[in-house]
């Protein structure tokens, strides 16, 4: 063949260094702190729901395109209750399988080759190939880390620099994977008046919208202005444990909807029909629950928090999300930190028995995310102090 296999748009994507790292953790039986997903299932009475609904032959055939009734009547109670924010179920709602399906879906629907998309790197991965299946350009703008606050910040002059008459959309993620930094509200009223002034859509990703043990989440939507040009992203998986159940949404205006809709009628068409009747019933759970899964993942935090400072890493503490992004440089040559995060951890489950995930991954400037490294905390207690135990061995 005069070209290979694989389109020149996707072809600097191979396999994600997710199946990578979750591979050489099983290979060597190592505590697997890469790839972020719960060692337990979420609550029982979710759990039961979905059976329930497999049972009583609720969506095992095609549920509705734009997802079940419930579903979108949930997630529009849920918007109002949390947010003040109203959606009509019917127009401004989508049902998805998870937020990377809505994200890719929101990504073809509004870009058209050559489109501009500004995104805050590091990001996650999938951002950077659904921008490159749309036909568009991805426009990097980094998270500078703040040793002395503990936190990465969002610097909003390079940003709207980063605009330019090519672009159409901004991608925004809080609270932010990897680096766990929830953006304020001063940081969100810059991003909605630029949007505004740029006549830009935004795109925001709040998948770890109750995860926050700092601050508060507060959607780009509520702002004055973007209610008509964001299209909002959330989904069951981490606020609920049921991450493989694949159950996300999409809320917007009707116009952005209907666009969303039109592309991802031609991805997946439908899917999760039982789990979607469990997930809306999940959303109606009390506020207790959302307040326990906070509290318990903040001390899972403090606890690989506190196990990776006395190791000798640099420890950004998160104010949201289930990573903690770290600096290997301080624990030095000796204990095979030289700056290199691939490195690092492809040697780290050799040498500790722990998997992480190196944030270079998550950068086009790769060397702006070379010495850091993510661990995920979203995992049973005893182990967490297991691994903690493991990495201590760095200590010097």
């Amino acid at each position: 063949m005069k070209r290979p296999p694989l389109n020149r748009r996707l072809a600097e994507f191979g396999t994600t260094i997710f199946a990578e790292m979750s591979a050489l953790a099983a290979r060597t039986g190592a505590i697997n702190l890469g790839q972020g997903f719960p060692d337990t299932d979420g609550p029982d009475e979710v759990r039961e729901a979905a059976v329930r609904a497999l049972r009583d032959g609720r969506g095992n055939q095609y549920p509705p395109g734009p997802g079940v009734p419930e579903l979108r009547a949930a997630v529009s109670a849920h918007q109002q209750r949390r947010y003040g924010l109203e959606y009509d179920p019917d127009t401004e709602v989508l049902i998805t399988a998870g937020a990377t399906e809505a994200l890719a879906a929101s990504l073809l629907a509004l870009l058209e080759p050559g489109d501009e998309v500004i995104a805050l790197e590091p990001y996650y991965d999938s951002y950077a190939a659904g921008i490159a299946m749309a036909g568009g350009t991805r426009v990097p703008v980094t998270l500078r880390p703040d040793a002395e606050a503990g936190r990465y910040r969002l610097d909003l002059d390079e940003l709207r620099d980063a605009v330019t008459d090519d672009t159409r959309l901004i991608l925004l993620n809080t609270p932010h994977n990897p680096t766990g930094t929830v953006l304020t509200r001063e940081e969100l009223a810059a991003v909605a008046q630029l949007a505004c002034e740029r006549d830009l859509y935004v795109v925001t990703d709040e998948v770890y919208e109750h995860l926050v043990f700092n601050g508060e989440h507060l959607p780009l939507a509520s702002f004055p202005g973007m209610r008509e040009r964001t299209v909002s992203i959330s989904s069951a998986g981490k606020t609920f444990s049921f991450t493989g159940w694949k159950v996300g949404w999409v809320t917007a205006a009707p116009e952005l909807l209907a666009a969303v809709r039109s592309a991802k009628q031609y991805l997946t068409f439908v899917a999760s029909g039982p789990f979607q009747y469990a997930v809306a019933e999940a959303l109606a759970l009390p506020d207790a629950y959302f307040t326990a899964l906070r509290d318990d993942l903040a001390a899972k935090r403090d606890l690989l928090a506190d196990g990776l400072t006395a190791a000798g890493f640099g420890v950004y503490r998160p104010a949201g999300t289930y990573f903690i992004t770290t600096d290997i440089r301080p624990l030095g040559p000796e204990a095979g930190a030289d700056g290199d995060g691939f490195a690092f951890c492809r040697s780290l489950p050799e040498r500790c028995g722990v998997v992480a995930i190196p944030n270079a991954v998550f950068y086009d400037h790769r060397d702006q995310g070379a010495p850091f490294v993510r661990f995920a905390f979203c995992k049973q207690k005893d182990v967490l102090a297991e691994a903690v135990s493991r990495l201590g061995r760095l200590a010097p």
